[in-house]
């Protein structure tokens, strides 16, 4: 769910992690100290070198996502991983001591120990940070694919094409024979243009300026931004068919689909996509990098906006 809960430190030995202990602003994110994750059956243990940090980490920082689920505290955040194996749990196969592997935590990842169980292997010219940034891009491109069912040949519009979740899923539509027009700020037009997307921005007269790049119309629309955008992605559409949003609050009140449930996370493919980048064929953007001492900085430049693509811890 993007936040593990390792206990806090009672003895025996410990590692290093950001500690939430109450929720509220990225003030409340403190390296501490926690137990060493021990890996399950079915889990390895990492030296973590990489996580990523999403938005969705926030909301459960700043307590948005109670209402959903509970998070108990102390807890530590985070979904993605990339890193070293360093044990192995019972029933592991296919996995050494000394791999380099990425995917999603089971215990949060903003630390310097975490377990997993649906990892894949890092290819060698993949570094840690941009292996980091893939996990949850890629999974959730692939499962809003499949909810709008797109077909070769169609034109996608993609609102917040410049982000980590958005830069992925235009790549993967452009792949897929799709045509993707993609929605970004200013300064992140030419961003969106070269991973193959045709640009426009955000704002008033949206409508009109997609119009005018799609005179056919568009035949699905992925909101990955969350910035107001449905009521024009339905006034495109002449109704709420085929659109989905991951982050706009409003999706329920217009009848859009917002979407969530288990994610399918699937090392396969997620092997897959990690070779394309690491041959050059698909472009991985890391918008910056922090420590994990300062992961309270990254939630800071995470809310204030950031360049194109993905914010990751490096530990």
């Amino acid at each position: 769910m993007g936040a593990g809960h390792p206990p806090v430190h009672r003895g025996g030995a410990v590692v290093r992690a950001v500690v939430l202990s109450r929720f509220g602003g990225p003030e409340e994110l403190r390296v501490g100290e926690v137990d060493r994750p021990e890996p399950g059956p079915g889990q390895v243990l990492l030296r973590v070198r990489a996580a990523g940090v999403n938005p969705f980490d926030a909301k459960v920082r700043s307590g948005a996502m109670e209402a959903a689920f509970t998070t108990p505290l102390p807890a530590v955040l985070g979904s993605e991983v990339a890193g070293v194996v360093e044990e192995v749990g019972p029933g592991v196969t296919g996995t050494s001591v000394g791999d380099e592997v990425f995917g999603w935590a089971d215990s949060g990842s903003y630390a310097e120990r975490a377990v997993a169980t649906t990892v894949a292997r890092k290819p060698g010219g993949l570094p840690w940070e941009r292996a980091a940034a893939l996990p949850v891009a890629v999974e959730t491109t692939d499962r809003v694919f499949g909810l709008l069912g797109v077909r070769p040949g169609e034109t996608l519009l993609v609102h917040g094409a410049a982000g980590g979740v958005g830069s992925i899923a235009v790549q993967l539509g452009v792949r897929a024979g799709l045509r993707v027009i993609g929605t970004a700020g200013p300064g992140n037009q030419e961003h969106v243009a070269a991973l193959g997307a045709t640009p426009t921005t955000y704002g008033e007269g949206l409508v009109d300026r997609v119009r005018a790049l799609a005179p056919d119309g568009v035949d699905a629309v992925f909101d990955v931004a969350g910035k107001g955008a449905l009521p024009a992605s339905i006034e495109l559409r002449g109704g709420t068919d085929r659109i989905v949003t991951i982050a706009d609050d409003a999706a329920a009140e217009l009848g859009v689909v917002f979407t969530g449930g288990p994610p399918q996370r699937s090392p396969e493919r997620l092997a897959e996509v990690a070779d394309l980048a690491a041959k050059g064929e698909l472009v991985i953007t890391v918008a910056g990098t922090f420590p994990l001492v300062d992961a309270a900085e990254a939630h800071r430049a995470l809310a204030g906006g950031h360049g194109p693509g993905k914010l990751v811890l490096v530990v």
